[in-house]
């Protein structure tokens, strides 16, 4: 994707802004115990911040696991974001993944939950990240 830096940055906050409501919608689900939507959700978090992580850094992936493979070679495996960053989002995923489309197991609360505050973690560093990314370039 060859974009200008007017561009860029629009597209980065656009990520960022999904992302942030992404957070609040799942928080706002937590009180109908609806976990599979939440599991959704908290993955969406983490996958819009990553995604506006990239395009700050001038790198595009045309599929989610495309996404979480550079995320890790670009940002984990350098030690720019500490490995449980990169756990996180795989277990993210795995999560949504089983939520949405696995027809034998369903989740729970306690699946779900302790999820919640370590991905809202999870973005504020990462957008930090990257609004320093992005005002570099």
């Amino acid at each position: 994707m060859s974009l200008s830096n007017e561009e860029r940055r629009a597209v980065v906050e656009f990520r960022i802004e999904k992302s942030l409501r992404a957070l609040e919608q799942a928080k706002g689900v937590v009180t109908l115990k609806y976990w599979e939507t939440i599991a959704n959700r908290l993955y969406y978090v983490v996958y819009n911040a990553v995604s506006a992580l990239l395009i700050a850094n001038g790198d595009t992936a045309q599929t989610h696991n495309g996404v979480i493979h550079l995320f890790g070679l670009k940002f984990i495996k350098t030690g720019i974001l500490p490995t449980e960053a990169g756990r996180l989002y795989h277990k993210l995923f795995t999560m949504r993944q089983t939520g949405d489309y696995d027809d034998t197991y369903g989740l729970a609360e306690e699946d779900v939950l302790p999820y919640v505050e370590p991905a809202e973690k999870f973005i504020k560093q990462v957008i930090e990240h990257t609004r320093q990314l992005i005002d570099n370039k």
